[in-house]
């Protein structure tokens, strides 16, 4: 049986969401976010920070900073409930298109090291591991597999992320129409 995937859309994130996206924060990390770094994050021109919506629902956020030629994820978190519907996929899209909106050349982020299922899904990406960070997440004393995309302003690149976007796109257009 297939899983009918939500009408989600993708939005820039508000002061008003931020009791929602925190609620997210602590059910899917150890150590969630201060309400403050968000309000800070939401001020910075660097930065850019968006959630999913189902309905008037957040369902997941994201976020990065854009500085020069280079992006960085900062964030990127689903409601566990609502995990395994391309919610993640589509915020990671919307990430990388705003960065190249923003002329960057270069996408990095930090992951868990267990996080197995977010790896695969920068993978698919392009993003490759290129480091490790020992001890990097305080609250577990984790390591952080560091993972970059580079040339993201090749066409090819480009292309790919189209591709990807729309093969989404049309999931959710086939599944909605039955």
């Amino acid at each position: 049986m297939a899983v009918l995937l939500p009408v989600i859309s993708i939005e820039p994130m508000r002061m008003s969401d931020l009791d929602a996206v925190r609620a997210i924060d602590g059910r899917c990390y150890p150590s969630p976010w201060y309400k403050n770094a968000y309000v800070t994050e939401l001020t910075n021109r660097s930065a850019s920070y968006i959630v999913a919506r189902e309905g008037d629902k957040i369902v997941g956020y994201a976020g990065q900073w854009t500085i020069m030629d280079e992006a960085h994820i900062t964030t990127l978190a689903v409601d566990p409930a609502r995990q395994g519907r391309k919610i993640g996929e589509r915020l990671l899209i919307t990430l990388m298109e705003e960065a190249l909106y923003r002329n960057a050349s270069h996408i990095s982020l930090e992951v868990r090291e267990s996080n197995r299922i977010a790896q695969s899904l920068y993978r698919k990406y392009g993003f490759e591991a290129k480091a490790l960070r020992k001890h990097y997440y305080t609250d577990t004393d984790e390591n952080a597999v560091v993972m970059w995309a580079n040339d993201i302003h090749l066409p090819a690149f480009q292309k790919m992320l189209a591709e990807r976007r729309e093969e989404l796109e049309t999931l959710y257009r086939q599944r909605h129409s039955r």
